[in-house]
């Protein structure tokens, strides 16, 4: 459940199709995503999932099975 929502949250930031995110899509490398559209979408992570990602792990959240990882870690 929480990949298919962090999936569609980041298709809709994106303007991609959700098909097109995967887990081990890079959100940078492979997604297109630049700095705004990452804190952005941490933004809407954090009110989506009532929850604080931490600053020094926004760095490390490189695919969109790292995002899922953490938010599953962290709920």
């Amino acid at each position: 459940m929480v990949f298919e929502k962090v999936a569609g949250m980041i298709a809709k930031q994106l303007r991609l199709d959700v098909s097109e995110v995967t887990a081990d899509k890079r959100l940078v490398e492979d997604l297109k995503a630049d700095s705004a559209n990452v804190m952005v979408l941490i933004m809407d992570l954090e009110d989506a999932f009532d929850m604080m990602v931490d600053d020094t792990a926004i760095n490390t959240l490189r695919t969109v099975g790292d995002v899922v990882k953490y938010i599953e870690d962290h709920q």
